[in-house]
């Protein structure tokens, strides 16, 4: 089973949940920018959650699958359809032999996900099939995607007479706006902040820069001064922290980030609200409210208590 990328998209890679566990050798995670939409599709399929995923943003791609293929979309709506006819997102779909995907017009969010039942067959670097762009290594040999590339498949499926349709339900799917509250919690270098800088950073509102990209979310806004002005030795970074740079404005640290970083570390935005921040585009809005890390952690367990109940109906259907 092959897909085959008839035409590229301005930007698709391979991706999974990222390449963990080897940020003491300085080695970034890199891997999906929204987790929770790749989570929520692989699951849906019956995969491991971790099964590689393309990335796609718009404009995207056209994918023509080369046998019967079952699929999922996941992430922003880019208005999918298969063979000219609508395909929903996080829904599963069958998809016959030479049948063409493609997307036509960006409803909402900045990145969408396809999945393939079994995964798709990509070697792995360092546990991981994910593609690391700056090093030019990982996912499908180690670049985006490009026209007549070919992509095979772990499994082959059987006849439409046996497929099941399966979709999320409402309460599981993350809710993307292009200006959203997302929550946080403090830094290790919040306290070095005024009262008068911590309002700032709490009541105005931030745009998305069009200097950002998969490394970072450069915000602009009113500048954010430290009570005083030092110099701190690099330390931990993450997904999600955010950092104040000299000239007063943030950056928010996405998938591709540095292990670690000199600038302060402010303020980190919860797990559950990483998803609604990786679907923002230049121009987006944003603004922060922050919450109590007892809050973050109930937060992200309901989510994956509800992601546990998700993996047994799929277990407990029938194919």
């Amino acid at each position: 089973m092959t897909l085959l990328i008839q035409k590229p998209g301005i930007l698709t890679t391979v991706q999974d949940l990222g390449r963990n566990n080897f940020r003491r050798l300085g080695i970034n995670p890199t891997g999906v920018m929204d987790r929770a939409a790749v989570r929520l599709i692989n699951i849906l399929l019956g995969n491991d959650e971790n099964e590689a995923v393309f990335e796609m943003h718009f404009p995207s791609p056209e994918i023509v699958f080369k046998s019967n293929t079952v699929a999922a979309i996941g992430g922003g709506d880019f208005t999918a359809t298969l063979d000219d006819k609508p395909v929903e997102n996080w829904r599963t779909f069958f998809a016959i032999k030479n049948s063409v995907l493609k997307f036509t017009n960006k409803s909402m969010g900045n990145r969408t996900y396809l999945a393939v039942k079994g995964g798709i067959n990509i070697n792995k670097w360092l546990d991981s099939s994910s593609t690391n762009l700056a090093a030019g290594i990982g996912g499908f040999q180690g670049r985006k995607l490009e026209s007549g590339d070919r992509i095979d498949c772990k499994e082959r499926q059987k006849g439409v007479k046996s497929f099941i349709t399966r979709r999320i339900a409402g309460s599981l799917i993350p809710i993307y706006r292009s200006f959203p509250t997302i929550r946080i919690i403090p830094g290790s270098e919040f306290e070095n902040l005024s009262n008068k800088a911590r309002e700032m950073l709490l009541t105005q509102d931030f745009a998305i820069s069009y200097i950002s990209n998969r490394m970072g979310f450069r915000l602009t806004g009113k500048p954010i001064r430290p009570t005083m002005q030092r110099e701190i030795l690099s330390s931990a970074v993450s997904f999600g922290t955010i950092q104040l740079l000299p000239d007063g404005q943030l950056i928010v640290l996405m998938a591709d980030h540095q292990t670690t970083g000199g600038y302060p570390r402010i303020a980190h935005v919860i797990t559950k609200d990483l998803p609604l921040l990786a679907q923002l585009g230049a121009n987006d809005k944003v603004a922060f409210h922050l919450v109590e890390t007892e809050k973050a952690e109930k937060l992200s367990l309901a989510f994956e208590r509800e992601l546990k109940f998700l993996r047994v109906g799929v277990k407990l259907g029938k194919d």
